[in-house]
């Protein structure tokens, strides 16, 4: 029988974050703790508003067949997964959160390291390469304090947010103070007008990829503004789950996958293994967890091209026990 046990977690961001759906100074989470054995695995899964999902929401969903769920017999994590699919149906944030628990469990349990349980044939597209480094996500503020926040945090890599009528001057004054590598994301809020003007711009600053620039149902714009330029265009919002990603193919350039957003590592697993097959480059992405998921995602550096996987720097975590930082690098400890 297991035992399940939950906790909310409230944490400050080091700056506040403004994105083009709003500003947050603190970033609510669902922690879950499941215990077999005298062994305990943990999850995480963070409140995210426009997607409708609140920590008191998740524990409502969560407590309403709790029962059931401790009554689950130990066993693979891909068959606990499908357990929680169809006992919490239409709830990806939470099944995230149990799925990533679930896993951590079962890795104590074998006392392996997570990603060495991960399906053999899934093991198999892992990349010779450099593991990617991470970026360092710049919310829309004003450029000064843009600025400001990058020479706080010096990094290779920075994800700017865009999305505001000043993205053309904030770019290019950016671009003017650092050599690192650039990528922006404009969650959704471009028009194709907006973007194509845009285009010389981005090209000049040799920005290495264009993330979601449209509403997530826009795929004819999207594919439009892939036709005008050779920077990656990535998918997001409209890349929700493991059924989108056809859908993304042909269109897009690649995807982010969220474990929030596509309810965990086993669907993640299948999410990569498809675009593989679809020739679409693979980001692993963040909602601003901590480092519960976060240690969740350092165990794809392996199987993706890009990693944006700075929670942890972003928020004033505690003093960080399974993962660490230096610079870009994330280590799995």
């Amino acid at each position: 029988m297991l035992q399940i046990k939950y906790k909310t977690i409230h944490t400050e961001f080091v700056h506040p974050f403004t994105t083009a759906h709003g500003q947050k100074t603190h970033q609510p989470a669902l922690l879950i703790a499941i215990t077999f054995n005298g062994v305990t695995g943990f999850g995480e899964a963070p409140a995210i508003h426009y997607y409708d999902v609140t920590v008191e929401g998740m524990i409502e969903v969560l407590l309403s067949k709790i029962e059931i769920l401790q009554r689950y017999s130990f066993t693979e994590p891909d068959r606990f997964w499908h357990f929680c699919h169809h006992l919490y149906e239409g709830h990806s944030f939470l099944i995230c959160a149990l799925d990533i628990a679930y896993w951590d469990l079962y890795a104590k349990m074998k006392r392996s390291k997570m990603a060495d349980l991960f399906p053999a044939d899934f093991l198999a597209i892992q990349s010779a390469g450099p593991l990617p480094p991470t970026d360092y996500t710049i919310g829309i503020d004003h450029i000064d304090q843009m600025l400001e926040v990058m020479q706080q945090h010096p990094m290779p890599v920075y994800k700017i947010k865009v999305g505001s009528a000043e993205d053309a001057d904030k770019l290019r004054t950016i671009r003017q103070h650092t050599d690192a590598v650039i990528r922006i994301d404009a969650n959704a809020a471009w028009t194709l007008d907006q973007a194509v003007e845009l285009l010389p711009l981005l090209e000049t600053c040799h920005i290495e990829l264009i993330e979601q620039p449209f509403a997530k149902d826009h795929f004819a714009d999207t594919q439009v503004l892939a036709g005008k330029t050779d920077i990656p265009v990535i998918a997001d919002e409209s890349c929700v789950s493991e059924h989108d990603v056809a859908k993304c193919a042909g269109i897009f350039d690649g995807i982010n996958i969220k474990l929030t957003k596509c309810g965990g590592i086993t669907p993640a697993i299948r999410m990569i293994m498809e675009a593989r097959r679809l020739n679409l480059k693979v980001m692993m992405g963040c909602m601003c967890e901590a480092e519960t998921g976060t240690y969740a995602m350092a165990q794809f550096l392996p199987w993706v091209d890009y990693a944006d996987m700075d929670g942890p720097l972003l928020l004033k975590t505690p003093p960080l026990q399974r993962i660490s930082y230096e610079g870009a690098t994330i280590t799995i400890r």
